[in-house]
């Protein structure tokens, strides 16, 4: 069963759409129509109440249809049993009702009456779906909507076999039922008056029953030309029809007006269409029951009390006299031997007689055609009604009774003799109801009433006179010998009326061109004309003679006359009708005569308004003719000027003010204004501003608008037409002319001159400027537009839909409001400069806040959609300028009326099936931009408002309840939920994922909005992925709008994710849900909750993927996300001249769209992309051309065709680039965000990530891919690289046991060696594509860095291969992990690495070097860390051959020795200048690195060292001075640029010492040492400011500067003679602040807070290394150059102050204590942690976080992580930890080696030593001075810490120490021997 609801939108889908339904959307509506058929064949019927459903009910259990058990309460009871009663429904449906409602609306919390209304509401709905489906399958059948044969016919024997099967008479009875007062109709005086419809209006229940009915009459009408009628179904009807026309009389509404109307036609139908199926071989169905003919007959011409009633009774007479005639007609032609019978004959003779005496045909004209429940009434039905009223009097007027009867009619009008009557300008006692007195008579007789029902009946429908013999024929027998005027002005107007189309044109002037009629003709107006022209002219040439009077009758007539002939010039042919009328001068003669009547003036003007068409040449004699002939407009200073002041001048003012105003008739004014605004609207000279237009606006504003509310008026129209020409006025005024710079201070002089009461020149003022000063003043034209609009907008519906001076009224609102907006846009441009005269209009509409409510509140008007696309532009502009709208709209309670409004206007706009071309004229598009203009502004604002959030709390807090309130908010949830007509919606779906987009990012409306879309009842981030996500775009040539804005939905939607994923609360189960089923459905794989928990998978392929190779996974979504946007797009860089090219105007155009500036022809759509605006381009290319003969002006309409076609043309194509693009960028997001924030709930990461990574560079790699995409995509791959680099040593995430092991240190997430090459080869052909730039290059630079850092460690390098060894040993069941075959595979992907890069190195290298060369400076710098990493990964020194065979090598030296030459070094301020410098020296460095003594070689010979020394980089005038002069702000940038500039210098240098060859130091003259020696010599500054760092406060910069400083001298300073630098103090000073060091000293750098436990262990080893180099230094002085060191400083030869302080062996042996120290403590610390290690899986939690506590320095486990966790962090920062032990403990046993070598040389010469010194301290001290005691006591110093070195554990420190215990105990044996 489908469900009302489904029913109707299946059938809109596919009936209603712009292109045919699609195969699919056939077989869903057939299966539809038949599920429904129950529900057709029943239309309406519901089950009636019962007793036991009642006592069902009122048990408050009850079971529905579908099985399930609802419980109710006391409140939903008496609801459903009300529900019941009211509706006369069955009470267990009620109870389904109330859920329904439920379901719908949320009925938590609301009063019972509301819960009621909702359900009843709900009820109606239904009924409404079902009936409004029965309509639209009827129309499809009747109507012809372009639908195929086949369904065609499937739908219409459907609809065939439910009439047949009892429909009609249904919807018959329905018609008179639902007319009821009690439940079943439009219910009873105890039931509830009113519903809540579904858009949460409060309605009349009367009134939505009425609206049924009359689509029931409706589907009446379209039933009876599929099925004909039954006899007993034209009774019915007809009784049905006297019903309700019976109540019309009583009650005058315009929709029991249109129901009667409905009845009527469906009988005039049954009659017109059954006789006209009579043919020679089938019979009427009517006619074959002679019973109903006399029965029928005998109803018909029954007559009646009630007028209105006869008058209808009168309609169906002549339709039955049609049939009658029809079938008689039939009968002949069947035998046309038998005589008809003379019973029907009677019968026709009779109704003739009837119509006739009656004059049906006026009644028919007035109370029918001529309402205005006809005119707005369903365009279709009109269309319907009037061409069966068409074939009605077709078949009436071929008929040979009713012409004797007519022509009878006629000799009876002619016979009555009407005398002319003279008329003029001054007679006021004429009105437009009556012609006179004496046309009474023959206007009412029936054959004037022929002529004006035939009229009325073209008058909308022109078409029908295609082809009408029989028409036109009885054109020629109604023109023949017209004696009164009554009847030749009724036929003239026939006669205007068949004029209405191309082809009556054409007839209608040839009928009058020829001698078709004696008196009837074009030359009789003409002549007419120029009769009284010369009368007129003699009268005033003739002294104190008066005007001749014009006869009433030619007055009448030439009006007539006039028409015709506007008629046929609005409708001829345009080529033909150049040729019609040669002269029209003497239309124009009789203007300007004061006793012409206003109203043949104004019959005059519209004529000659319709000649401004035909010909430029006739539009400029217009004007020349009016200048001539018409009255003249004197305004102004002009009429206090006239020569005569005391004569009254007979002018346009005159003739208003006197004349007209007194008959309260305006023809002439109406007339005169309507070709004034016919004649500006063409002007396309705009330079004079409308300043010679000054005095027709002057008029227009001080004379007739201003003063229009005080008129009275005898015909309302008049009114509305007179205003409606004022403001087309106006509104030409604000559109065809600017704001210019020159009218600001302009204005404000004349406002001086206004308030010294100065009066203007008229011709200096500016229409357009005098209007906009009104408005902005709320003056007389303001206050007027406001008295139109303030009635409000019901007021306006009432009268739109019941008065036929509705449209007018209608026109007039529409430009009030496009007034309003033109002004809006202005004035802001002049307001700053006028203030305070003039202030902004919204100012001003301030002053009565009831304006702006009336303004906005025309949203709901939906008789005119412009009037709404009005009222939501008025609104915008109003939100942007007013901060307390929102408040002031909640102050006078028209908020909530507002929000269903907005609502309502967007629900209605989705519904709708037809494409609107400008968006600008799209309401549904204006209400979305509007809502997202709004979010970002103030709160409460718009936006808040319209999508219903709580304005009573901070918006923020708001929880939205769009099922609880009809907002736009629930209707953009059901259209973006169904996502119907997407080839009309398009763009509605588009904003609708941008507009929760952009709610979802903003501050206050995120969380709201956020909280709502991530709850299960809506689960809308996942709901599109498949239905618009991977779906395939539309085909370019076929639908590219759609195709672009497929785009956009689909980009705006994947930002949607993006944001729920990186913001959304994963505390809250809700988006925890979102977020992972997000994931599972992007990436196809299972994922993980917050806390590793249960997988969740995708709906599809829950098991695929598990352990498998991640090659064979199937496609994910976010993979066929990427696929969809891999086309190549259009190039909408097209050069104009390929499009124009050899034609004369292509650079003139190209001029134009060169102006980007104001005036240009550029604008921004509602996406922002900068099109070209075709009507302004097509504007600007006629102002540019210079028209001269036809054969030119041919040449250039097509040019500019081709300029047209080419500019659309390329608005698409850029459109199309802009949405590929933005796709992309929303692709990118989603996915960088996934991979940056959700990747760990994630399965399989590293394979998703290998997957995007590749598919990144392909796309890139593509020629498809443009630069911007191409960038983009390296942005994601470069992304997906980091990740992959993160998640080879992440924790490994959900395990099967809370133990961890030695695997889970291994990697096992590390991709295989194919498709780490796979990477590789894509992106070398990424980087290698033809269209590329520097910047694409950077990212795919960073991105190969990356790649390399990736391969270089397969196990994590914090993890040192001891600790590995340890645990495998330790492991029993980890035997197949091999790290030798680890070891193996990384040396094969290195090695195969180069090999793929060897390919394409030259290519490759000729890329980065010219990068690296030419480039900016930071294309320079990632450039020349490229090459780094090629020659990192170098075999057989290919690349460095490489580099030095292209100069690369000389070229950097040559640049940093060039660096700074220019300006003394100022220029290394640009601190990217620096990076570049130091990417230079790593390179360098690299190559020293990677080839060790060669590499070095080869930069020293190439002079590495002169180029330093040469460049200012590291000079004493340079960076030297950085350290010691920079201020303190400046710290940071001094830190940056030593750590770029001076460290990598030093460490260049460092490098280059390693030739110097120490085994032979005696060759001082090694150019190696010398040129380090004189860059010491020549930086001296900065190597002494170095060694005289205070140690205790150097950071690890520093530290490692003084590393270097120590490693350079002591390679190199040996062999200097001299020490006339200091430096051997220097670093002896060194050492005794070092060597005197003890464990508890104060670490470098961390003086001013806690030590944390990270950097004490960094510091220690610094310090060490610092120690290591400067023994290297003192063991190279002792063992080479015989250095001796003494004893203690007591022991020193000479004084402290006179010699250097050389470090003494009892430092030596405070160094050796504290080596010892820090070896016993490394030792046993590593030994804990490994036993640690080893035992990780058996130590508790509170152990555990301990260990994580003493390891890590900042926190890195959360209060959520479980024991598995923790301990893998555990066990990771121990291995770190123990790698740092390690470390240490190889750096301090050669340490301690050089210290006990150099005390074991000196034990070993303590002897000679002793004796020699003896003698002379005993001179220096005296005796006391005991030397060997001194050494001795040394030695007892040194023998504890020797024995504990020879007690060192191997298994502890895990190194061999054979040498060293050999070596300690060596020195212990001849220490002892000392001490003896």
């Amino acid at each position: 069963m489908v469900s009302p609801k489904q029913l109707l939108a299946t059938l809109e889908s596919a009936l209603l759409g712009s292109s045919p339904p699609t195969p699919s959307q056939r077989v869903q509506l057939l299966h539809a129509i038949r599920a429904s058929l129950h529900s057709f064949q029943s239309l309406l019927s519901y089950p009636p109440p019962k007793p036991s459903d009642r006592s069902q009910v009122q048990s408050k259990s009850i079971r529905l249809q579908d099985s399930t058990l609802i419980t109710l309460d006391d409140q939903d009871v008496q609801i459903a049993l009300k529900l019941s009663d009211d509706l006369h429904l069955n009470e267990v449906d009620c109870v389904r009702l109330l859920v329904s409602a439920n379901q719908e609306w949320g009925l938590m919390g609301r009063e019972p009456l509301e819960i009621l209304r909702l359900a009843a509401g709900l009820w109606y709905t239904e009924r409404r779906y079902i009936i409004t489906s029965l309509h639209l399958l009827l129309r499809a059948v009747v109507l012809d909507q372009g639908l195929e044969d086949d369904i065609l016919v499937e739908i219409q024997k459907y609809l065939e076999d439910i009439i047949n099967s009892g429909l009609r008479q249904r919807l018959i009875s329905l018609i008179k039922e639902l007319n009821r007062e009690e439940p079943s109709g439009v219910g009873g005086p105890q039931c509830e008056r009113y519903v809540i419809d579904s858009r949460g209006s409060l309605v009349e229940r009367q009134a939505v029953v009425s609206r049924e009915r009359l689509i029931l009459g409706h589907c009446l009408v379209l039933s009876v030309l599929i099925v004909r009628t039954s006899p007993k179904e034209v009774k019915d009807l007809f009784s049905v029809l006297k019903d309700s026309v019976s109540e019309v009389s009583q009650s005058n509404t315009a929709i029991k007006h249109q129901i009667s109307f409905s009845l009527l036609f469906a009988l005039v139908i049954a009659f017109v269409s059954d006789g006209l199926s009579t043919v020679p071989d089938k019979a009427s169905v009517l006619s074959s029951n002679t019973s109903f003919r006399l029965e029928f007959h005998e109803l018909v011409m029954a007559t009646g009390n009630d007028p209105i009633v006869e008058g209808f009774t009168g309609g169906i007479r002549l339709a039955w006299a049609v049939h009658l005639m029809l079938i008689n007609d039939g009968v002949a032609a069947r035998d046309t031997g038998s005589s008809t019978s003379s019973n029907e004959m009677s019968y026709l003779s009779q109704c003739l007689e009837v119509i006739f005496s009656n004059n049906v045909f006026q009644f028919l004209l007035e109370k029918v055609l001529r309402t205005a429940a006809y005119q707005t009434e369903d365009e279709d039905m009109v269309y319907m009604y009037n061409a069966y009223l068409h074939k009605l009097m077709t078949c009436f007027l071929s008929n040979p009774l009713a012409r004797d009867k007519i022509k009878e009619s006629k000799e009876k009008v002619m016979s009555v003799l009407s005398p002319y009557r003279v008329v003029g300008s001054h007679d006021f006692a004429q009105n437009s109801s009556s012609i006179s007195q004496q046309g009474t008579e023959t206007s009412s007789l029936p054959f004037n009433s022929i002529l004006d029902f035939v009229s009325e009946i073209y008058l909308k429908e022109p078409e029908l006179l295609l082809g009408n013999d029989v028409l036109w024929t009885f054109v020629n027998f109604a023109g023949e010998d017209h004696t009164n005027f009554q009847t030749l002005v009724a036929f003239l107007n026939m006669l205007s009326t068949l004029a209405s189309s191309q082809e009556g044109a054409s007839k209608v002037h040839e009928l009058l061109q020829g001698k078709a009629f004696r008196s009837i003709g074009w030359s009789t107006l003409f002549e007419c004309l120029t009769i009284y022209d010369e009368k007129f002219k003699q009268s005033l040439q003739t002294a104190g003679a008066m005007l001749p009077e014009i006869q009433e009758g030619d007055a009448k007539a030439l009006v007539a006359y006039l028409n015709v002939l506007k008629k046929v010039v609005e409708n001829g042919n345009p080529i033909e009708r150049k040729n019609w009328f040669p002269d029209i001068e003497p239309l124009f003669k009789l203007l300007s005569y004061e006793n012409v009547p206003p109203y043949l003036k104004g019959a005059l003007r519209n004529a000659i308004a319709t000649f401004i068409h035909v010909s430029p040449v006739l539009k400029d004699s217009i004007w020349t003719y009016l200048e001539q002939y018409d009255l003249p407009v004197v305004v102004g200073p002009d009429v206090q000027s006239s020569p005569s002041i005391g004569a009254q001048v007979y002018d346009m003012q005159f003739e208003l003010n006197e004349i007209e105003a007194r008959r309260e008739q305006y023809p002439s004014t109406i007339s005169f204004l309507n070709l004034i605004n016919a004649l500006i609207a063409e002007e396309r000279d705009l330079t004079d501003r409308g300043r010679r237009f000054i005095g027709i606006f002057r008029f227009i504003y001080d004379h007739v608008f201003g003063p229009f509310p005080q008129r009275a008026y005898a015909d309302p129209c008049e009114k509305w037409q007179l205003v409606g020409a004022c403001l087309k006025h106006f509104h030409m005024i604000l559109s065809m002319y600017d704001i210019k710079d020159e009218d600001y201070e302009g204005v404000v002089d004349q406002s001086r001159l206004s308030t010294t009461k100065e009066s203007t020149l008229l011709q200096t003022q500016l229409p357009v400027l005098e209007l906009l000063k009104d408005f902005m003043s709320g003056k007389t034209a303001f206050r007027n537009i406001m008295s139109i609009l303030q009635p409000g907008v019901n007021s306006i519906v009432a009268e739109r839909s019941s008065q036929i001076h509705g449209q007018y009224l209608e026109n007039a609102v529409q430009l009030s409001l496009e007034i309003i907006i033109l002004v809006l846009e202005k004035d802001l441009l002049l307001s700053d400069y006028w203030r305070p005269l003039y202030q902004p209009l919204d100012n001003i509409l301030s002053h009565d806040h009831n304006q702006i409510v009336a303004l906005l509140e025309y949203v709901r008007y939906d008789f005119q959609p412009k009037v709404q696309q009005s009222s939501i532009k008025i609104m915008s502009i109003l939100s942007s300028r007013m901060v307390g709208l929102v408040q002031l709209l909640l102050k006078f309670n028209a908020s909530n009326s507002l929000i269903e409004d907005y609502a309502a206007c967007l629900e209605a706009r989705s519904e709708e099936s037809q494409i609107v071309e400008n968006n600008n004229d799209d309401p549904g598009i204006l209400i979305m931009q509007l809502l997202i203009d709004n979010i970002s502004r103030p709160a409460p604002n718009i936006t808040h408002l319209l999508l219903k959030f709580d304005l009573d709390t901070p918006v923020e807090r708001t929880v939205l309840q769009p099922k609880f309130y009809y907002s736009c908010m629930k209707v953009i949830l059901d259209i973006l939920e169904k996502l119907l007509k997407p080839d009309v919606n398009a763009l509605l779906h588009e904003f609708g994922f941008q507009l929760l987009y952009e709610l979802c990012t903003d501050p206050l409306t995120s969380v709201p909005t956020m909280d709502l879309l991530s709850n299960k009842k809506y689960q809308f981030f996942v709901k599109h992925l498949d239905t618009i996500g991977i779906t395939p775009l539309p085909k370019r040539n076929s639908n590219q709008p759609l195709r672009i804005s497929s785009l956009h939905q689909r980009a705006w939607l994947l930002k949607l994710l993006a944001v729920e994923l990186h913001a959304g609360d994963v505390s809250n189960p809700h988006h925890r849900d979102a977020c992972q089923t997000i994931l599972s459905n992007l990436f196809g794989q299972g994922t993980t909750g917050i806390d590793g928990g249960q997988a969740i998978y995708p709906l599809s392929h829950p098991d695929t993927f598990g352990n498998a190779d991640f090659r064979s996974f199937s496609k994910s979504k976010v993979l066929e996300l990427l696929d969809i946007i891999q086309f190549r797009c259009p190039d909408s860089t097209n050069k104009l001249l390929n499009t124009v090219a050899g034609m004369k105007y292509d650079l003139l155009a190209e001029d134009i769209l060169g102006n980007s500036g104001k005036g240009g022809v550029y604008y921004y759509s509602e996406r922002g992309d900068r099109l070209i605006d075709l009507a302004s381009f097509n504007d600007k290319l006629w102002q540019i051309s210079n028209l001269g003969n036809e054969v030119e002006l041919n040449d250039v309409r097509e040019t500019i065709q081709q300029l047209l076609r080419w500019g659309w043309k390329y608005n698409k194509n850029l459109e199309e680039q802009a949405s590929q693009l933005h796709m992309l960028t929303a692709w990118s997001q989603i996915v960088e965000v996934s991979a940056s924030r959700r990747l760990t709930m994630l399965e399989d990461r590293s394979e998703i990530l290998f997957q995007i990574l590749d598919a990144s560079l392909s796309a890139s790699a593509s020629p498809d891919c443009s630069l911007k995409m191409a960038f983009i995509l390296s942005q994601v791959a470069l992304t997906c690289m980091a990740k992959l680099r993160d998640e080879r040593f992440m924790f490994p995430g959900s395990l099967s046991s809370d133990n961890i092991t030695c695997l889970d240190l291994i990697v096992v997430k590390q991709l295989s060696n194919g498709a780490c090459l796979t990477i590789l080869f894509k992106l070398i052909m990424a980087i290698l594509r033809n269209e590329s730039s520097e910047a694409l290059r950077r990212r795919q630079y960073a991105l190969l860095l990356s790649y390399f850092q990736y391969c270089l460690n397969v196990v994590d390098p914090d993890v040192p291969t001891s600790v590995l060894q340890f645990l495998l040993l330790s492991e029993q069941d980890n035997e197949y992990i091999d790290l030798q075959k680890i070891d193996k595979e990384q040396a094969e992907l290195a090695h195969a690495n180069f090999s793929t890069l060897r390919k394409e190195a030259q290519s490759i290298l000729d890329l980065v070097i010219k990068d690296a060369t030419h480039g900016s400076d930071p294309g320079k710098t990632i450039s020349l860390y490229v090459l780094d990493a090629l020659i990192c990964i170098d075999h057989d020194r290919y690349f460095l051959s490489q580099l030095q065979s292209r100069g690369f090598l000389r070229s950097c030296l040559t640049a940093i020795s060039n660096i700074s030459n220019q300006d003394g070094g100022l220029s290394l301020d640009s601190l990217q200048r620096a990076c570049t410098f130091e990417a230079e020296l790593a390179v360098l460095l690299r190559i020293s690195h990677k080839y060790g003594k060669s590499g070095a070689q080869v930069l020293f010979t190439m002079g590495t060292l002169e180029h330093l020394s040469s460049g200012r980089a590291t000079n004493s005038q340079g960076g030297l001075r950085w350290v010691e002069t920079r201020l303190r702000r400046d710290m940071a940038v001094d830190v940056d640029r030593q750590q770029m500039i001076i460290t990598p210098v030093l460490r260049l240098v460092f490098s280059l010492t390693s030739l110097v060859d120490t085994s032979d130091y005696m060759e001082v003259k090694n150019k190696i040492v010398r040129e380090v020696i004189d860059f010491v010599k020549g930086h001296q500054s900065l190597f002494d400011q170095v060694l005289r760092l205070e140690i205790a406060e150097a950071d690890e910069l520093r530290m490692e500067q003084i590393n270097l400083v120590v490693g350079i001298l002591s390679k190199v300073w040996p062999y200097e003679e001299s020490d006339e630098y200091g430096f051997v103090q220097g670093l002896f000073g060194l050492m005794r602040a070092l060597f005197s060091r003890d464990s508890n000293s104060k670490l470098p750098g961390f003086t001013r807070s806690r030590v944390l436990p990270e950097n004490q262990r960094s510091s220690e080893l610094q310090i060490f290394k610092l120690c290591f180099s400067l023994s290297s230094y003192l063991y190279f002085l002792v063992t080479k150059k015989s250095l001796r060191l003494q004893s203690s400083d007591s022991s020193s030869n000479y004084p402290t102050s006179m010699e250097l302080q050389q470090p003494t062996l009892s430092l030596l042996n405070s160094l050796l204590t504290s080596v010892t120290n820090a070896l016993e403590r490394a030792a046993d610390e590593k030994s804990l942690l490994l036993n640690k290690i080893r035992d990780i899986n058996e130590l508790p939690r509170q152990e555990v976080d301990e260990i994580i506590s003493m390891c890590v320095q900042q926190e890195s486990v959360s209060s959520s992580d479980n024991i598995q966790r923790r301990r893998y962090i555990a066990m990771l920062e121990m291995c770190r930890v123990v790698a740092c032990r390690d470390q240490l403990i190889i750096l301090l046993l050669p340490l301690s080696e050089h210290v006990l070598n150099i005390i074991l040389i000196h034990l070993q010469d303590s002897s000679d030593a002793f004796e020699s010194t003896m003698t002379a301290k005993t001179i220096t001290y005296g005796a006391k001075y005991d030397p060997q005691q001194d050494f001795a006591l040394l030695c007892g110093q040194l023998v504890p810490t020797l024995e504990r070195l020879e007690l060192l554990s191997e298994e502890k420190l895990g190194h061999n120490l054979k040498v060293f215990c050999r070596l300690a105990t060596s020195a212990k044996e001849i220490a002892i021997q000392k001490m003896i």
